[in-house]
């Protein structure tokens, strides 16, 4: 359906299973062509963790090349990508799952993505359709991951919107905020979603490219109950408010509709479960990752997201 992350097909001649695919694309936001291969496998994948599934079968890279690179700057640039793409795939347990490098193609963009498929059982799979009223909305990565992308080559092109940055905030502000967004962007969403399991989550989808409030949005409107999300958290990276703000771009951050790449999962839980969750995914993190609880679901006479007059911005370190 519409409301899905990923492709969810029963499979004819296998009954028993379904085969789960998603392709996402996005354009580089850094000038660290390994960290782009990082942030690029972690934004592939996430669109099946948000279904629960944490095994692939196989995972494609797809690369397209800019026509301003020289040939040797391709080769190059290719490399490393490609090289940032496969290391992170086998530190995150996937070292023997087949990755194949799908296509290159030189275009006026460069543009980093891929293919995740995996064949499943149905019991693998958390349908995004379940949500009660009382569940708890929990998120799993803070917001403002492309702004501070951002605010990074701002700073390294010494631009005009860098110079606003430093009427109020020091270069090392800025780079301790990238550190955080690095942290966060290139951390895979999967200890999330075998947690949605542990604690029998309703439902989830992941954020980004419409933003907190968009993606519950279009999460809330797939339900099979009538459904309201109340937002009343928005967690943030650190100094990413102050940055939007100096540039005059805050509107979409205090609206919960800021773009972010490689975002966490939404999730709704039980109400007893929230807690636990929480505490289990700091640990499975080992610290290095936090989750956050920013709202709750509510029954409405017609399914919707929306964030309180009174919304609380929390200021996140990594």
């Amino acid at each position: 359906g519409s409301g899905m992350d990923c492709a969810v097909i029963p499979l004819k001649r296998h009954k028993d299973y379904l085969l789960i695919q998603t392709v996402d694309f996005f354009y580089p936001m850094v000038n660290d062509p390994e960290l782009l291969g990082r942030i690029a496998l972690a934004n592939v994948l996430s669109d099946v963790y948000a279904v629960g599934v944490t095994q692939f079968d196989t995972v494609e890279m797809i690369v397209s090349t800019s026509t301003s690179f020289s040939e040797k700057e391709r080769d190059v640039v290719i490399g490393l990508v490609m090289k940032g793409f496969q290391n992170s795939l086998k530190a995150n347990g996937y070292r023997n799952t087949p990755l194949i490098i799908r296509q290159l193609k030189i275009n006026p963009w460069c543009i980093i993505g891929g293919i995740a498929t995996s064949v499943c059982r149905s019991e693998e799979i958390i349908l995004p359709s379940n949500a009660q009223p009382g569940d708890v909305l929990v998120l799993t990565k803070p917001l403002g991951g492309q702004m501070a992308m951002d605010a990074h080559l701002w700073q390294l092109n010494q631009t005009e919107k860098y110079k606003k940055l430093l009427s109020e905030c020091s270069d090392d502000d800025i780079k301790e905020t990238f550190e955080i967004a690095v942290k966060s962007m290139t951390y895979l969403n999967k200890n999330a979603a075998l947690l949605m399991h542990k604690y029998q989550a309703h439902c989830a989808t992941d954020i980004t490219g419409f933003g907190l409030l968009g993606h519950a949005n279009n999460l809330a409107q797939f339900q099979k109950e009538k459904v309201l999300f109340q937002i009343n958290k928005l967690p943030i990276i650190k100094n990413v408010l102050k940055f939007s703000t100096l540039v005059g771009q805050s509107t979409k951050f205090r609206s919960g509709r800021s773009v972010e790449t490689s975002g966490g999962l939404l999730i709704c839980l039980p109400a007893d479960a929230a807690d636990k969750f929480c505490r289990d995914f700091e640990e499975a993190t080992n610290g290095e990752q936090k989750s956050f609880q920013i709202g709750h679901v509510t029954a409405a006479n017609e399914s919707d997201a929306v964030l309180c007059e009174d919304v609380e911005f929390i200021e996140v370190s990594l």
